[in-house]
């Protein structure tokens, strides 16, 4: 993973664990890796692996039994809403890109529309 020097490295690294969640690459009740392992994957400090699990459990993404490890959350409606508020900052973000460009927002979701019959295609 490239680091981005615009964010702390716990929260990016969070936030794709977050990405893996929501888009099902991590299913529910799916054990995480150790914090340790965590470190060495994404080459940083074990403290900061230790926070990013940390961030997790204070958003209710992930739990941590004593013992046993840390495992994705079973709620499936908070991986839902969690899915929906990224999906809704990616269309934030593209929105205001394109404001930037000088698009409407109308311009912008046709640009939009078009890109995915041609993906599709």
């Amino acid at each position: 993973m490239d680091f981005k020097p615009t964010a702390p490295i716990w929260l990016q690294v969070a936030n794709e664990i977050k990405s893996d969640i929501a888009s099902g690459a991590l299913r529910p009740g799916e054990k995480l890796q150790s914090s340790r392992d965590l470190a060495v994957r994404y080459a940083i400090n074990p403290n900061t692996a230790a926070r990013v699990y940390q961030e997790l459990e204070r958003e209710g993404v992930c739990e941590t039994r004593r013992g046993l490890g840390t495992f994705v959350t079973q709620d499936a409606d908070h991986i839902t809403a969690l899915r929906i508020a990224m999906a809704q900052e990616a269309i934030t973000a593209c929105l205001t890109a394109m404001r930037t460009l000088g698009f409407t927002k109308e311009e912008a979701i046709h640009m939009l529309m078009i890109e995915e019959e041609h993906s599709n295609a």
